[in-house]
């Protein structure tokens, strides 16, 4: 995990009382924050999210193709640092590809971002239903998401003080659990003479290259957070220093994060054979026989799916308001900030509906819809990353050819290939959607007669 730098400590709630100044955020998140935003967002536990699906789809090499996710996500996240620099605004990549590429660009790049945004809340809920079922049979799943989204809703609409003082707890739980966790892997696998490279050799039931990168397209869901850090740009003390490293550490500590509790995992359980693959972390953490151990994850991993929600909902609407402060949104719905609370009220109510589909979903379609979404925003950053730098500043020559042009290109080269391994049901879905928002684009152009509404960022 990560800690604050020597003499900056993390922020008090009264440093992060946020307010709005004719209509703007107020920037009182410094670095800690922001990183904790970023990994409170991911969830250090949400390595077992997909866990039970990705080791059956790669014969148990989850912590390989946890390694080749990361490096895709590297570049890609380097990127949003760089583009943070120059677009120091709420919208990330909306932003980043509307100043880069121009307005119609820039919303359905934007629109594909909505598409990931708004299904990583609802992911969170199903998680939190899903497993407080198995902990409470006789309650049922719908109650427990119903519950979550209501709770979810009020504190994010009390402001972005409630998700900063959440997050702490949130994060202590988890990081109690994981050091707990793999002292009694190791002990585990000690005693059962478990081969150490077994988590990335796999159980041979599966082999290939082809099904690492099929799950590395599913597992990028867990990395989104970094990129959501940049969503807080403006409400960021000295957001063009403090973003992009924040961006940055969040990547990597979740990556190895991520990594490790794979890897522990397929050591405390080396098998890909579950009684419920959406469930499988459950028999994993069990059959270290510790029950206090098993509480501990139930309590830990539903306390993070509640704070992934929490920052992921205060994401999306952030997102939102940006869209509708331009006027691409009807901007008296999306584009206002409520006076007394400072936050974008109407979209955190919006986002709360939709979630409310997390009671008929199943996890493998939300997690590949995610993806879908995110992918296609990753590759228009690093594409805007190259326009801006490379095109329009003509930053070419040594080292800038490489940061300008190589790195970018090998970050968005590896975030389609990760998109070219979904499901073909994914990309039925997700293209509809980028339809629905052509259609609302030629609308709000009346068919390209009218420039598409772009944020003016001498305000």
């Amino acid at each position: 995990m990560t800690h604050p730098a020597p003499g900056e400590p993390l922020a008090s709630p009264t440093e992060l009382t946020a307010q709005v100044t004719e209509g703007r955020f107020k920037r009182v998140l410094g670095t800690p924050s922001l990183v904790l935003f970023g990994l409170v967002y991911m969830v250090p536990l949400t390595a077992f999210t997909t866990y039970g699906i990705v080791t059956q789809l790669t014969g148990g090499r989850v912590p390989m193709t946890y390694v080749i996710t990361l490096v895709a996500m590297v570049f890609t996240a380097r990127s949003y640092s760089r583009m943070s620099v120059a677009y120091p605004y709420s919208g990330s990549a909306y932003i980043y590809t509307q100043q880069s590429f121009g307005g119609a660009i820039g919303f359905l790049a934007g629109w594909a971002l909505l598409l990931d945004y708004l299904f990583l809340p609802m992911i969170n809920y199903l998680i939190v239903g899903l497993y407080m079922n198995q902990t409470f049979p006789s309650i049922p799943n719908w109650v427990w998401i119903v519950g979550a989204i209501l709770l979810v809703t009020v504190l994010n609409v009390i402001g972005i003080v409630s998700v900063a003082r959440a997050n702490f707890v949130i994060i202590a739980v988890q990081t109690i659990f994981i050091i707990a966790f793999v002292v009694f892997a190791i002990g585990s696998a000690t005693g059962h003479h478990v081969d150490p490279l077994l988590p990335f050799r796999g159980d041979g039931t599966v082999t290939g290259l082809g099904p690492l990168f099929q799950g590395a397209a599913i597992l990028c869901l867990s990395f989104l957070g970094f990129d959501s850090v940049s969503t807080l740009s403006e409400e960021a003390k000295d957001s063009t220093r403090t973003v992009p490293r924040a961006i940055m550490i969040t990547t990597i500590t979740a990556g190895v994060i991520f990594i490790l509790l794979a890897y522990f995992s397929q050591w405390a359980f080396p098998s890909n054979k579950f009684t419920s693959a959406d469930t499988a972390s459950i028999e994993v953490v069990a059959s270290l026989g510790q029950q206090w151990l098993s509480v501990l994850f139930i309590a830990g991993f539903v306390a993070g799916g509640m704070g992934s929600a929490l920052t992921s909902q205060a994401s999306v609407a952030r997102i939102l308001f940006a869209m509708g402060r331009d006027g691409v949104l009807p901007s008296a719905i999306f584009g206002r900030l409520n006076k007394r609370f400072g936050t974008p009220v109407v979209p955190i109510l919006i986002v709360s509906v939709v979630s409310l589909y997390a009671a008929f979903a199943d996890l493998l379609t939300i997690s590949n819809m995610i993806s879908f979404g995110a992918l296609i925003a990753f590759s228009c950053v690093n594409l805007a990353t190259f326009k801006h730098y490379f095109i329009d500043r003509g930053e070419r020559r040594g080292w800038h050819a490489v940061n300008n042009l190589v790195l970018p290109g090998i970050g968005f080269g590896l975030t389609v290939w990760l998109w070219t391994n979904l499901t073909g049901m994914t990309f039925v879905v997700g293209l509809s959607w980028l339809a629905i928002g052509f259609i609302l684009l030629l609308i709000v152009t009346r068919l390209f007669r009218r420039p598409t509404p772009t944020l003016d960022l001498k305000e």
